[in-house]
Formats: C-alpha cells, structure tokens, sequence
C-alpha cells in the first residue's frame, strides 16, 4: 500500500519553520513578500540551500472534506483573507516546520505507523471561537473529536518529530486571520451558527510551496497501514 516511502530513522532533526512556524498562515502570508522581496528562489526550501541543506516546510492536517471544506474556504475568501486559496480547510496536527529533504522518508514512516493503529471517529463542528486578543484568529470550533484530535497530534509530534509549542494544543478551523476588527467580528457573527459532522477517515501530509500554497502531498489512512500520493 505504501509507495514512494524512504527508510530512516533520526532523531531531533526537526526545526520549526523559520519563517514563523505557529501558524500556517503566517507562513504562507511570509513566503509570499519573500518572494516579492528576493525574487525567484526564494521561501523556506532556498534558505535551507544556503545552509547547505535542502529544507522542506511541511505541516500535518485533518482536512476538511467537501462540501465542508469547500463552504469554508469561500467563507473564508469572503471575509477578504489573502490567504484563503493558499491553505485548503483544515485542523492542524503538525504546524509548519522544516525538515531536511533527505530525510523526509522518515517522516512518512512515522505517520504511517500512526495511521496503522488509528480508527476513524466523528467531528462535529458547531459555531465560532476566537483566539482574540493573544491571537487575531477566529475560528470554527469542535463540539465533538476534540479527544481524538488531541490523540492524534500527541502521537505525531513524537519519536522523530517531537517538539515543543508556544501554545497548548486547541483544535479548530481557521477562517479569519490578521483581519481588521471590524472583519474579524463580522467572521464570528457570520459563523456562530454553522453547523457540521463528518468522519475523519486520516490525515493529510501538506508541503509549502515556493508560490506561497499549502499543498497535500500524502494521505494516510487509518488501519491501511499505508500512504497514499494526492
């Protein structure tokens, strides 16, 4: 079931990304004045070139399936965000971090290893939350999968991609981000009753591009014991 896996096995390799590894956003929203600042070349991958290591940022995400996700990302297009078709719908397990390359094989032995053991479970997801004023987010919250969430996340920030986080783990679904108030208000209104439950069937490998645009890479399964290429 597996393809394109790499054996490895390192340890503490992982960095968080350099260009602000809490939150996706910021990531995407850096890469994209890197770009227009340096030109062709730039972003995550070409500052690790210049160290003498190819990097990759990745991150680790639940998405959102559709027709969910799809509401969402237009929700979130409407609201005026730049960055609404740059990070596709999603409940972040891993937050963007860099990663060696070579060593991204190991990465995928880990997740599938995860995902082996792992059983679908339901999330419910009802009404809006904000993060405000320690963060301009505000977010669709999780009435229910919040334990199976914060399983999961605990077990892929382990072994080779343990690290620390400047926040405690919350589960939630961005929608509004670095906004004007009057923006970010009108995101929670808007969103205080939304309403919807899917399955999680896995989870999802994202790499940031060079454009600025989270895209999935791998899905992995859970009990397939395997991965397999978006």
């Amino acid at each position: 079931m597996a393809r394109d896996a790499r054996p490895g096995s390192p340890r503490g390799r992982w960095t968080p990304s350099a260009t602000g590894w809490d939150s996706w956003d910021v990531v995407a929203d850096r890469a994209a004045h890197d770009d227009a600042a340096e030109g062709p070349g730039g972003g995550p991958a070409a500052s690790g070139a210049a160290r003498g290591t190819e990097v990759r940022a990745i991150g680790v995400a639940i998405p959102i399936p559709d027709p969910h996700g799809a509401l969402l990302q237009a929700k979130r297009a409407s609201f005026g965000d730049p960055l609404a078709t740059a990070i596709p719908t999603h409940i972040t397990l891993l937050p963007p971090t860099e990663v060696p390359e070579h060593e991204l094989g190991a990465v995928a032995d880990h997740l599938r290893d995860i995902a082996r053991t792992e059983r679908p479970f339901r999330i419910k997801l009802r009404g809006s939350g904000t993060f405000r004023p320690v963060s301009p987010v505000v977010f669709v919250a999780l009435a229910e999968g919040i334990s199976g969430c914060e399983r999961l996340q605990a077990r892929v920030l382990s072994g080779p991609l343990a690290r620390p986080l400047p926040f405690p783990y919350h589960p939630h679904v961005t929608i509004a981000h670095h906004l004007p108030e009057e923006v970010m208000d009108r995101a929670f209104k808007e969103l205080a009753g939304y309403s919807a439950d899917f399955d999680v069937w896995g989870f999802s490998l994202y790499e940031h591009g060079r454009d600025g645009v989270w895209r999935p890479q791998y899905d992995f399964v859970f009990g397939e014991g395997g991965q397999r290429r978006v």
